[in-house]
């Protein structure tokens, strides 16, 4: 690793870069387990901000590291936008689709008849670019891309009862 915290584009071994980024996610509080995941060189399931469930993997042969977190809409909203009009429904999705874009992440809507029943979020850090600084603003990216997505459907359909953050492995993204 170089002076400035990054990795040299010759860095070379997996096994450095797999325990530098654990021991980042360590270091600051957030690292739960390594998950095992035979399409990944490492994957690891970190808790952001407390509550939160999210992926950090380096994909086999890949020199980027995906961050990302799934979300499953709940069941009381799920039945809110089930009532809605198709108009409601349909601005929903394009708000939502419209401000994800606005974070600069990649995301993925699953949709079932115009009902938004998970979407997943991620953004991508190439090997060449790893710091810890780049890694935490990643993953907060991320988070708050996830934050807006469920203060955009609490405001289109309610703010639901349940809560949507305690944590579990369904807010996996590769459960």
């Amino acid at each position: 690793m170089s002076r400035n915290g990054h990795f040299n584009v010759n860095y070379g071994e997996k096994m450095s870069i797999e325990q530098d980024v654990k021991n980042w996610l360590a270091d600051e509080g957030v690292f739960r387990e390594k998950a095992a995941d035979e399409n990944a060189d490492f994957h690891f399931v970190i808790e952001f901000p407390k509550d939160n469930i999210m992926d950090v993997v380096k994909p086999k042969e890949k020199d980027v590291i995906v961050i990302g977190c799934a979300t499953q809409v709940a069941p009381e909203h799920i039945n809110l936008m089930q009532n809605a009009s198709p108009q409601d429904k349909n601005k929903f999705l394009f708000d939502v689709s419209t401000n994800l874009n606005l974070f600069l992440v990649d995301y993925e809507l699953k949709v079932d008849q115009d009902i938004l029943q998970q979407f997943v979020v991620t953004d991508n850090i190439f090997e060449d670019g790893l710091s810890k600084d780049a890694l935490f603003k990643t993953i907060k990216r991320v988070f708050k891309a996830k934050l807006h997505c469920i203060m955009l459907l609490n405001y289109a359909f309610g703010n639901s009862n349940t809560n949507i953050s305690k944590p579990h492995n369904e807010n996996s993204m590769f459960v």
